[in-house]
């Protein structure tokens, strides 16, 4: 929407503002001029929560409304004590409702439907235009951002150029392993299309993406990153399972989770519920390498569900934390679709370190798994644009710079005597494994 510019200039802003009794910013969601004169055309800008302002601009100046604390998706009339109507000219008049059983009346017609307020006097003017706004509490942003970043150009490129130029302080691990876990919907598919997105500098379109409720990814498959297409691997892959089952869904069990860090599980393996994985599978490695198994688990959420997640998800998540903990092996957790729990960000992912909504989303998911929130790390997937966006890959670099050196971290206190410095140097007819 940050195309569509709204009729409600500064002072017009200010005088509607002065009518909130905490400090507000608008959000643009309509404009008839734009998407059409039809209630179904507002009534499909709604979100699902938060309070909005509907705005009628009169051919004389003035600009009449109403707000409310609940979407007209709701029905075509229902109570509402928040809701007020308004005027704004020389001044600023708010009006309280006087019937709050029928705060909000929706009235539809043969055809569309048509939408508005009433005052307290009628009155008879051309409307020009009508804007939906959605109404954020300035409250819910930080007094400062919790990670100060620096959002150019200069810093994508920087973040880039580390990650493609990253050498892991073990040279017998050319590349690390991340394994995505998380439940149907969460968004692992797509996360490895939008870091692929991220290096090429153009959306990628690969056929492991479903927006199905069903699960789509049914094998183990592992996704090399790649500076430019056709370029060579970085040190990052990442693996895509199952997802993690809950109440309504029997997903990647506890066992096959482990047989997969562990190494044991061919690529392209086809899970399946009812056959947990041993040693009869085809291609199964029974003595695995470092090579072959899991570095980095990580466990990716969706912000917009956190609080709604099932407690046998919740469980599962903890056992999983707990087992992987145990074989010592690092994990981070991504939030994805932080653009769905403020919009703000939405709007601008430069907003991402000051929200307030999407700090709590964090920590709610912290909570979840069981680590700290500094192991949170929010992040945004490539879903319906078009083209890549400078915030949104800087997010997703420094995602991806996260795992590589989360991993660093790990390896250099597992193996003190073989990593002497950035470069390292294996000692003549010695081997490295990791016993699991």
């Amino acid at each position: 929407m940050a195309s569509i510019a709204s009729s409600l200039d500064d002072e017009k802003e200010r005088k509607l503002q002065s009518l909130f009794s905490q400090p507000v910013r608008f959000h643009l969601l309509y404009k008839s001029s734009h998407h059409g004169a039809k209630l179904s055309a507002l009534l499909s800008r709604f979100d699902t929560s938060g309070k909005f302002v509907l705005a009628v601009f009169l051919q004389t100046g003035e600009v009449r409304g109403g707000c409310t604390s609940r979407s007209l998706n709701v029905g075509r009339e229902f109570d509402d004590e928040e809701a007020f109507v308004f005027e704004i000219n020389e001044k600023a008049k708010r009006f309280p409702v006087l019937r709050s059983a029928k705060a909000v009346e929706v009235h539809f017609t043969d055809s569309d439907g048509t939408y508005g307020c009433r005052w307290p006097e009628e009155k008879s003017a051309r409307c020009v235009d009508v804007e939906l706004h959605r109404v954020q509490d300035l409250g819910d942003f930080l007094p400062s951002p919790w990670r100060e970043v620096s959002w150019t150009d200069g810093t994508r490129q920087s973040l880039r150029q580390s990650f493609v130029s990253y050498k892991l302080m073990l040279e017998t691990l050319p590349r690390v392993r991340a394994l995505l876990l998380g439940p149907v919907g969460s968004g692992k598919s797509s996360l490895v299309n939008s870091i692929r997105s991220t290096m090429y500098r153009r959306i990628v379109h690969l056929p492991n993406v479903g927006m199905a409720t069903g699960n789509f990814t049914k094998k183990l498959k592992s996704y090399d990153i790649r500076a430019e297409k056709g370029g060579s691997p970085s040190a990052l892959s990442l693996c895509d399972v199952l997802a993690i089952g809950d109440e309504d869904f029997t997903g990647l069990s506890l066992s096959d989770t482990l047989a997969v860090i562990k190494g044991h599980v061919p690529e392209g393996y086809q899970f399946q519920s009812d056959f947990p994985i041993n040693d009869k599978v085809s291609g199964y490695r029974a003595a695995p390498t470092l090579k072959d198994q899991i570095h980095c688990v990580l466990f990716v959420l969706d912000a917009s569900k956190v609080t709604s997640y099932s407690s046998s998800l919740r469980t599962s998540l903890r056992k999983l934390h707990t087992t992987v903990s145990n074989l010592g092996i690092p994990q981070l957790i991504l939030l994805t679709h932080v653009d769905l729990v403020c919009y703000a960000v939405k709007e601008n992912m430069m907003s991402v370190y000051s929200s307030r909504d999407v700090q709590e989303k964090m920590q709610k998911a912290a909570d979840l798994v069981g680590l700290p929130l500094s192991y949170v790390l929010p992040v945004k997937n490539y879903i319906s644009q078009l083209s890549v966006d400078l915030n949104t890959d800087i997010l997703l670099l420094s995602v991806v710079n996260s795992i590589l050196q989360a991993v660093d971290d790990t390896l250099e206190d597992e193996y003190p005597g073989v990593i002497t410095g950035p470069h390292t140097q294996t000692p003549p007819n010695s081997s490295i494994k990791i016993f699991l």
